[in-house]
């Protein structure tokens, strides 16, 4: 039988429904798979056993006399540690909010606990979700588990880390320029970020607040659909598209993202290619789709990104900016001298952009771009990790809402995770989440694992 720690959030529901598996076994394997493999990647920043544990207990007495709530009831999740915990610091892991005690769940770990989860612990991340890898914090970054000397994308740094390191089956993190999927693909998992409003974000410390999103990093696309019913209050049943595969899909591939606007590193942009073409086989229709320039989506997403976090850390940024790693205060102290008219101006071209986006939507159904131009290079390269960090098509996404996920397209000659994006139009992540399956299905590489072991 497979170990526990191994299975997929969905292949562990089953066994949990037909009472196969029971929740404190599942925990308990991923204890001992965090005790074997934590000390290597870094993942968590706090753990809670006993909590944790006690849930599971209940989860398992409440599924035997009544069966499972949801296929999350019993199902460990991480919270990246800008999220609440009630009775748990949300440190966002910086010295800065050592001390702050949450009084509440946030919104989304309420709706996770109302389905059942249970919360293991929280997990790194780069600092109040903008910093980069920095050693010069309470807490040591997140590793790379495909290669603990490589860096595992950010922000949302550990939840990547845990979920591609089978400690759990699924994690919670943001995304305000990408930082739910820039894990996804250096990790080699799947991160999902939705349309911007469709999930709360009540109870998560803000970066940007017209850019952030929650959402769901695990090892499967349809898992991450069991995620997203359950953080999007039951909308509807995001899984409901899964198997209808890519025939007469209508593809827009947007090409100079990574060919012209930003050249990728020649094995991302063979991966990216190779991507379409396994789509066309499959029998989407695929055709060119031309965007916005790359530059200014990311002028766009950092200006306003500048803004709006300057609001958030004026006051620690005039009384107290040496108690941020350096990384981080160099990414947020130009919110402090940005003028109003630059900001407008942002603004106006936000609004052009996200009319340019929904004009292609009315053409094809789903778009296919790149996610990062670059696999992970060295944590320790921290002028590699600043040049290549924003070497990404995320950022549109943000500047527009529209929901996008990312998922693994190959290894690199070096072993790292190669990636790609689809994006589709507002509230339309069923349809997103059937292309994005549909591509899973037909790799070779969704079965991949790192090779890590203590």
């Amino acid at each position: 039988m497979t170990a526990p720690h191994e299975l997929t959030l969905a292949d562990a529901a089953a066994l949990i429904a037909a009472r196969r598996l029971s929740p404190v076994e599942l925990l308990a394997d991923c204890w001992a798979r965090i005790a074997e493999v934590n000390p290597l990647v870094d993942a968590f920043i706090r753990m809670t056993r006993d909590e944790s544990e006690a849930s599971a207990r209940e989860a398992e007495s409440e599924i035997i006399r009544n069966g499972p709530r949801s296929p999350l009831h019993g199902i460990p999740i991480g919270l990246k540690d800008i999220i609440d915990l009630e009775g748990h610091p949300t440190t966002c892991h910086s010295r800065l909010r050592l001390d702050h005690v949450a009084a509440a769940d946030a919104a989304v770990v309420r709706l996770l606990r109302t389905a059942g989860a249970v919360f293991p612990g929280k997990l790194a991340t780069h600092e109040f979700a903008i910093g980069g890898p920095a050693f010069d914090l309470p807490f040591p970054p997140a590793r790379n588990p495909w290669n603990t000397a490589h860096h595992p994308g950010g922000s949302s740094s550990g939840s990547g880390a845990a979920v591609a390191a089978r400690m759990m089956p699924a994690a919670l993190g943001t995304d305000t320029g990408g930082s739910v999927r820039h894990p996804a693909s250096h990790c080699g998992i799947v991160g999902l970020k939705a349309t911007y409003g469709l999930v709360p974000r009540e109870g998560v410390f803000p970066l940007a607040f017209s850019l952030d999103h929650v959402g769901p990093l695990t090892r499967t696309v349809r898992d991450a659909a069991l995620m997203l019913n359950c953080m999007a209050a039951g909308r509807e049943d995001y899984q409901r598209h899964l198997g209808l595969g890519l025939r007469g899909l209508r593809v827009g591939f947007v090409r100079h993202f990574h060919e012209t606007d930003m050249p990728a590193d020649p094995e991302m942009g063979a991966a990216v290619e190779a991507a379409a073409q396994l789509l066309s086989k499959e029998g989407a229709q695929v055709r060119t789709v031309t965007l916005a320039p790359l530059d200014e989506f990311a002028a766009v997403n950092r200006t306003i990104l500048y803004g709006e976090s300057s609001v958030i850390h004026e006051a620690w940024l005039r009384d107290r900016a040496d108690e941020y790693a350096a990384v981080t205060r160099r990414r947020l102290l130009p919110g402090l001298f940005l003028p109003a008219v630059d900001f407008m101006h942002a603004a106006r071209r936000r609004a052009q952009l996200v009319a340019l986006v929904e004009a292609a939507f009315g053409e094809v159904d789903v778009l296919l771009t790149a996610s990062s131009m670059d696999p992970a290079c060295r944590i320790d390269d921290t002028p590699t990790v600043e040049r290549t960090y924003p070497r990404q098509a995320r950022t549109p996404f943000n500047v527009t809402g529209h929901p996008a996920i990312t998922l693994m397209a190959g290894l690199s000659s070096g072993g790292l995770p190669l990636s790609v994006q689809f994006v589709a139009p507002s509230f339309c992540e069923a349809m997103l989440l059937r292309a994005a399956h549909a591509f899973e299905r037909a790799g070779p590489w969704k079965d991949m694992a790192p090779p890590l072991h203590a």
